[in-house]
């Protein structure tokens, strides 16, 4: 009992609704479907656990975090509930634990915990049919720096560490996981061909379709992490972990569950240091960067790219350092910092240039190819002219080379590319390129299970409005409007989301 309000539960009680004899009540029944009848909890207890920070036992903690997750419509881990008895009870940020928002980082040993309690509770979501983001994003910058010294560190294996008991012994990582079991090389062989397959699907399709599998599939290699493996097999499996983690925050980010997307980044940039690849963990970092840019908060990019550089060591390629880059220049073309921007897209072209391809790049860098160098020069560029209207030339410039070398079958990014010719025509006065161009993403577009690119159809619809008079690109405006998913609360039942 730490003797202070726990904060986290307070404030997950009060949107919850419920009162505290409706939630001893709700304990107890929801732990005897669990399989633990003899629990009985009241009022009081209730009381004791947000009033005076007192953390009940094992079941207790994973019940809560079944019903608040259940009630809220959103995945709530034993960590936001500050139920966590090693480490912080409850503060919050801005409660004198600001350099450790949301429990990040987390002990070593918890990492095969938290990643196996995230995704049970985000497929007990998927099953129930709930959606929905709940809370904010953690601040680039707040998240930037409770990790910094975590990842500038070496991280020391679960799998070097001494064997106490029985040396396949795993305890219970969080509920609803996988009955998983230890793993010899051949199992982990299939799962890394797994995530392969995930990835191709992913930049084909989206990751609306597939998001259940890769996170069904982290669930189960989570509970196999919580046994000891042979250090050789535990590192290869830290890295499945990396990269599933990495694609079920990618996939979610796809279909707008941020915080979810972010969570599963932050997972995998642990994941990844656990396994001793640094490079692995900037790259997670680097995508939630990505996020932020996305989503309008191109500051806390810049400080969640910062982290990523010079977290991931020495043994980065030039390659991954050249991708980062492009995001970097994204984030300072979001923010109309034209120079900045020019100048680090050179040192990407001159990394780029330098990798001369002696060392095989890892499995998720392989997919960095000078079309999507070209594609994200040109999204920079792009993203610039809403400041600098000439910049907009070039990226016509860099999306036509990218949509030269699209041939190997990943719509999306094609999407991107033709949606950042169409608002670069837009811009450049090219109104009936433009169309041409936006009617190429269109057609791709409903096959494809991914919100961000209705998000950038947006962004290029807004920039039609000026053509509206034209016949052709009032046309186009309508066809845009008849194809744009649609949400409730319109008149007639729905509205263009």
């Amino acid at each position: 009992m730490s003797g202070q309000p726990n904060t986290r539960l307070a404030d997950l009680f009060g949107l919850a609704g419920w009162s505290k004899g409706e939630l001893a009540r709700l304990v107890n029944r929801q732990a005897a479907a669990m399989g633990h009848p003899q629990l009985a909890t009241d009022t009081s207890r209730v009381r004791r656990w947000i009033d005076t920070g007192e953390i009940p036992r094992d079941p207790v903690p994973r019940v809560l975090a079944a019903l608040f997750t259940e009630r809220l419509g959103r995945v709530v881990t034993i960590e936001d509930l500050g139920l966590v008895r090693h480490g912080r009870t409850g503060k919050r940020q801005g409660d004198g634990n600001a350099e450790h928002p949301d429990g990040v980082p987390w002990a070593p040993e918890r990492t095969a915990a938290v990643l196996t309690e995230f995704t049970g509770m985000d497929l007990m979501l998927n099953r129930r049919g709930l959606v929905g983001a709940g809370v904010a994003l953690t601040a680039g910058s707040a998240l930037s720096s409770a990790m910094y010294d975590w990842l500038h560190t070496d991280p020391t294996l679960s799998a070097d560490a001494p064997v106490i008991d029985r040396p396949l012994h795993a305890d219970p990582a969080g509920f609803d996981r996988y009955e998983a079991a230890p793993v010899g090389h051949e199992e982990v062989e299939e799962l890394e061909r797994s995530v392969e397959v995930f990835r191709a699907w992913d930049a084909a399709r989206g990751g609306g379709l597939q998001r259940k599998a890769v996170v069904g599939q982290l669930n189960e290699v989570g509970g196999m992490l919580a046994y000891h493996h042979p250090s050789h097999l535990q590192r290869r499996l830290w890295g499945v972990a990396a990269n599933l983690a990495v694609l079920a925050g990618w996939m979610s980010h796809d279909v707008g569950l941020e915080p979810t997307a972010q969570k599963y980044f932050v997972i995998a940039a642990h994941a990844a240091r656990e396994g001793g690849d640094r490079p692995r963990a900037g790259e997670a970092l680097s995508r939630a960067a990505r996020q932020m840019v996305h989503l309008g908060r191109p500051d806390e990019a810049m400080d969640l790219m910062k982290l990523a550089q010079s977290g991931s060591g020495d043994r980065v390629l030039p390659r991954t350092r050249a991708m980062f880059h492009t995001i970097e220049a994204w984030a300072q073309a979001s923010m109309g910092k034209g120079q900045a921007m020019r100048r680090t897209l050179g040192r990407a072209e001159d990394l780029f240039v330098a990798d001369r391809g002696d060392v095989e790049p890892p499995p998720w860098m392989q997919t960095f190819k000078a079309e999507d160098l070209y594609g994200m020069q040109a999204l920079a560029y792009r993203t610039l002219a809403e400041f600098e209207p000439g910049a907009a030339v070039h990226a016509q410039h860099y999306a036509e080379k990218a949509l030269a070398l699209r041939v190997d079958g990943r719509e999306r990014s094609k999407i991107f590319d033709h949606l950042s010719m169409a608002s670069a025509c837009f811009i450049a006065d090219d109104p009936e390129q433009a169309a041409r161009y936006a009617r190429l993403a269109l057609m791709s577009m409903g096959a494809n299970s991914s919100r961000r690119t209705w998000d950038r159809l947006r962004e290029m619809y807004r920039l039609t409005a000026q053509y509206s008079t034209c016949p052709k690109i009032s046309e186009l405006r309508e066809e845009i409007m008849l194809a744009l998913p649609r949400t409730k609360g319109s008149r007639g039942g729905s509205a263009p989301a």
